[in-house]
């Protein structure tokens, strides 16, 4: 098998699909995010006038929601669809409204998540689904069940319902043969998630991978847990499937323990948890003939580590078992230059009304400040791409 060279630093690929216009107002929303101060001042002024009442959300519809998402409703993505699959990227459609916690609410996501699973039957572009278990279900009652606290009859009947909204969502997907990811959450709830999980994977997972669970590696115990649900799969004789992420809840999950004093979840540093991802990735490698996987990084170590061992064990890059996945609108210089080489990438795509989808934006614009380097990283990437336009365009001249 030839060797396939891959660089996460080639720009001109990174931002093949952006226009000169387009990567001047992406690099002005990163040169805002690279200011701590200003990513604060400016989420205190939205919310405060989102309160008020005023009239921004076209500011931020042009803007930060337009980096993010890929539009207000299902038919508003088709453009960023197409586009990604111009770039052989594909699509993973994520409902990001956070409902209330009601049943009215959670039937409803149940509905949309389905026009999600049936518009990827639709489009070869749409290769994943994806659902939050919270979307769909109390998370008090999720929390209880993990406790192992006694339920009253109106406790009983909602949690059936849940069972039977996950049942509803992963056998559609099943028999349209669309792989679903079910996302992971707090690690207070998660037990009550892998319970659910693995018992629609037992059902629906015995021919192919079709329903895949998301593990957290920045949990302590979570590389053993990845390899217990290999074993309890082996048992029960299912694919398993398995999506590596390093997780999303450290200082929630940090501030609860220290409140309810028990040994934080998750681990000290970043170089352990950067130590069991990438010995998570070698455990789904070594386990393949179970296993599919998709790696959800924006960690380039990592994903050029699965590259790597995908070399050495001969498996091709457009092998179907093995994903990449980024969110739209970071990380293009991974998700472009990966694809460029024949890998298998697809974009996670938020979705849903500016207004409900803004506790995900805040979250990225968090996220970027905090993450170690990933605004600047971002920022200097596409100011090198500017730069180098600039200095083709002079040399044509």
């Amino acid at each position: 098998m030839k060797s396939v060279k891959v660089s996460f630093e080639d720009t001109s690929i990174a931002f093949s699909s952006k226009s000169n216009l387009q990567l001047k107002k992406i690099y002005l929303i990163f040169a805002s995010m690279n200011q701590n101060w200003l990513v604060k001042l400016g989420t205190f002024f939205i919310k405060l006038f989102i309160f008020l009442h005023f009239p921004i959300k076209k500011l931020i519809k042009v803007t930060v929601f337009e980096q993010f998402c890929g539009g207000e409703t299902l038919h508003e993505c088709n453009k960023t669809i197409e586009n990604l699959d111009k770039s052989h990227i594909g699509t993973i459609l994520d409902y990001s409204v956070e409902g209330e916690d009601n049943e009215k609410s959670f039937d409803q996501t149940t509905q949309e998540v389905l026009l999600t699973i049936e518009k990827a039957n639709e489009n070869i572009a749409i290769p994943f689904a994806v659902f939050k278990v919270t979307g769909i279900a109390s998370m008090n009652l999720l929390e209880k069940i993990q406790n192992e606290e006694e339920l009253n009859n109106d406790e009983k009947a909602a949690f059936e319902r849940v069972r039977e909204r996950m049942n509803i969502l992963c056998g559609r997907a099943h028999d349209l043969k669309v792989r679903v990811f079910i996302d992971a959450e707090e690690s207070w709830i998660q037990d009550t998630i892998d319970t659910l999980t693995y018992g629609m994977m037992e059902k629906y997972n015995k021919e192919s991978c079709i329903v895949y669970n998301t593990f957290q590696m920045y949990r302590k115990d979570m590389l053993q847990n990845l390899k217990d649900a290999t074993q309890h799969a082996r048992e029960s004789n299912f694919f398993l499937g398995v999506k590596l992420v390093r997780g999303a809840y450290m200082e929630k999950e940090r501030q609860r323990s220290h409140e309810e004093n028990y040994c934080e979840p998750v681990h000290e540093t970043k170089a352990a948890t950067d130590h069991d991802y990438n010995l998570g990735v070698d455990f789904c490698v070594e386990n393949r003939s179970i296993i599919s996987l998709c790696v959800g990084t924006h960690n380039e170590f990592s994903c050029k580590y699965l590259v790597d061992l995908m070399q050495k064990n001969q498996i091709m890059p457009e092998d179907k078992h093995f994903y990449f996945a980024q969110l739209l609108g970071m990380s293009d210089n991974i998700s472009y230059n990966l694809s460029k080489a024949g890998y298998n990438v697809a974009k996670y795509v938020p979705y849903g009304p500016v207004e409900a989808v803004m506790p995900y934006l805040f979250r990225r614009a968090e996220e970027n400040t905090s993450v170690s380097g990933q605004a600047s990283r971002e920022f200097t990437l596409i100011k090198r791409e500017i730069v180098r336009r600039k200095r083709l365009a002079f040399q044509k001249k």
